[in-house]
Order: structure tokens, then C-alpha cells, then sequence
């Protein structure tokens, strides 16, 4: 079986080792008839292609760039981030073989088989979020007035700037996809035209503690999907760097250890080696391997300027609350 870890190494370029892994994997499909395999090719192929920079994301920059420009307007004393990543190559891998796991395991406990290859093959057409832009806004404790908290007032702006979001976008050429978050609470302050759209996990906090808003919009123009999310910065913070983000790495582990107990080895090889390939993935020592324009101290401490581990970030932008200007009047 071919494993992105085998190919980690030898002092390759991301793009060189994503020719080399999905050359070998579409060779081992056809001997094997593995369609599945085949089909993980194809999602190699498409980080590719997005980690090249092509022409499509210039546009696509620019036209999320335009939102930008108007929350400098409209909220001028706000301060807040504009960020877009492709997810990167480590990362797509574990969610691509996590998502096998993970459907195939519901699937069985649930009927009590497999599901079909084409089934699973439809399953696989889920991944909205190679491209990825965040939304992180903050105000500024010298703008509040006597007796406002900052976190409601916080979560107030997110939810304003949220409205606005998907017609501004459908404008210019995104469409937004209904939203599979199931069984959602509405929150009051997210309008009707566009809470079907949004998988609100402010309103419906995860276990974990993980708040944020996301929605997915299909770019016309560049032919792809985006996700947008949107928080604040407490809400980021929280996720990128407080508990959500460790707990939710160790929930996963037990998750991942108590799908492979109750799947019987050997019965099901999409499961088996999906679950063997995100097993080695998370054993991989960040500061051994050998790509170009990627070091790591530890698996803490990375330099990633080629979306190997955290993905290529493709637009940063900064908006600084305007406070200076109250001070000068």
C-alpha cells in the first residue's frame, strides 16, 4: 500500500511529491482495480493544481479582497483580518482517509454492512474546503459605551458582517451552498434569507467549545468551492490555540482507535487502509522530514512556506481600528 509518509524524505518539492505519490497510487489502482484509490489520485491532483497558484486565484482574491474594502468602510472602528489558505498537503491527506474511516464506520453501525462502492465513491465528493478564507474581527475596548460588553458587541458585528456576505459574494460571481449542518438552532441575530446557508457553531457550540460561523460558496468564475469562516478574535484565539484545537486532536485519536475496534479487520480495504495511512500520518516526526522550503524544530515549532503542514496562505490582510482619529478630535 502507498503512504504520503513514504515519500516525505528524499528532499523533494511539494509538487514533486505529489506527482510521485499520485503517479504510484494511480499504477497500484489499475493493478488492483481500486477505484477508490483512483479517485484519491484525482483529490492529490486538485491540491496541485491550487498549490501552483494558478491564474483563477488572482481573480478570486481579488473579488474576496472587495469585501475587505467595505468592512474598512462600514466598520471603520473595528479591527479584524482577512486570511485564505489551501489546506495544506499533510492535512488533505489525513481528512481525505479520515473521511473513509469515518463514513464507512457510521455506515456499518448503522446497517449493519458496507456501504457500495459507488456509495462510497459519492461520499468522497463532499470536500468544500480546499480553499479557505477566515474572517477574524475584534473591537476595541475604547470604543465601548457604558455598559456594553465586548463579547456581545463583538458577536453582534459578526453577525451583521455575516448577513452581508453572500449577497455581496453572489454578485460578483460565488454562489452559497445550503448549509449540511442538520438539526441546527437559528440564532436571532442571523437573518432569514442566509441562515440556510451558514453551519452556525456559535448557536450551536461544539463539545469541544469550538464557536464560529462557516459557509461554502462555489466560485462560477474559477470553477471551485471556498469556505468562508467567520469569527471572532476570542473565538480564534480559542480555536487555533486554546482548548478547542487540543481537545479536539484528542477526540479525534479516540474516535479514530474505537472505529478501527469495531470494524473487523481484513472485511473492508478501503476502511483498512484509510485507517492505516491516518495511523502513520499522525506518527510522522516534523523536523526528520526533508521537503524543500519546510523545517520544523519540533512537531510545535514548523516553518512551512510550501503548504506542506499548515497550507500556503494566499491572502493576508490587516484593518486597524480607526481609535486614532477619535484621539486627534
Amino acid at each position: 500500500m502507498k503512504k504520503l509518509n513514504d515519500y516525505l524524505y528524499s528532499g523533494d518539492t511539494v509538487l514533486k511529491i505529489l506527482q510521485r505519490y499520485s503517479e504510484d497510487l494511480k499504477q497500484s489502482a489499475k493493478e488492483t482495480d481500486n477505484q477508490i484509490e483512483l479517485l484519491h489520485c484525482n483529490f492529490l491532483l486538485q491540491i496541485a493544481e491550487l498549490l501552483q497558484h494558478n491564474d483563477f486565484l488572482t481573480s478570486q482574491s481579488q473579488r474576496i479582497r472587495e469585501f475587505y474594502a467595505l468592512m474598512a468602510n462600514d466598520y471603520p472602528f473595528l479591527a479584524f483580518t482577512f486570511k485564505g489558505r489551501i489546506k495544506s498537503l499533510i492535512r488533505a491527506e489525513a481528512k481525505f482517509n479520515g473521511y473513509i474511516v469515518e463514513y464507512i464506520y457510521d455506515y456499518y453501525r448503522e446497517n449493519g454492512n458496507y456501504p457500495s462502492l459507488p456509495e462510497l465513491k459519492n461520499a468522497l465528493n463532499c470536500f468544500r474546503d480546499l480553499i479557505a478564507y477566515r474572517i477574524v474581527i475584534s473591537l476595541p475596548k475604547c470604543h465601548l459605551k457604558a455598559g456594553q460588553t465586548c463579547a456581545e458587541e463583538e458577536i453582534k458585528y459578526l453577525y451583521d458582517v455575516a448577513n452581508q456576505l453572500p449577497g455581496f459574494l453572489e454578485e460578483r460571481g460565488f454562489t452559497a451552498e445550503l448549509s449540511t449542518l442538520k438539526g441546527q438552532k437559528k440564532a436571532p441575530l442571523l437573518n432569514e434569507r442566509v441562515s440556510p446557508y451558514y453551519r452556525d457553531y456559535i448557536a450551536n457550540t461544539e463539545s469541544s467549545g469550538y464557536r464560529s460561523l462557516h459557509i461554502t460558496f462555489y466560485d462560477n468564475i474559477a470553477r471551485c468551492y471556498v469556505e468562508v469562516q467567520l469569527r471572532t478574535k476570542e473565538m480564534d484565539d480559542f480555536a487555533e490555540i486554546g482548548p478547542a484545537n487540543h481537545l479536539g486532536y484528542e477526540k479525534r485519536q479516540e474516535s479514530e482507535r474505537a472505529r478501527r475496534d469495531a470494524i473487523p479487520r481484513g472485511e473492508n480495504i478501503y476502511f483498512d487502509d484509510a485507517y492505516k495511512r491516518g495511523i502513520t500520518l499522525q506518527q510522522l516526526e516534523l523536523s526528520k522530514l526533508d521537503v524543500n522550503m519546510f523545517s520544523a524544530m519540533d512537531n510545535s515549532l514548523i516553518n512551512d512556506g510550501c503548504g506542506l503542514y499548515r497550507g500556503r496562505l494566499i491572502l493576508p490582510y490587516e484593518h486597524l481600528s480607526r481609535f486614532q482619529y477619535d484621539l486627534i478630535d
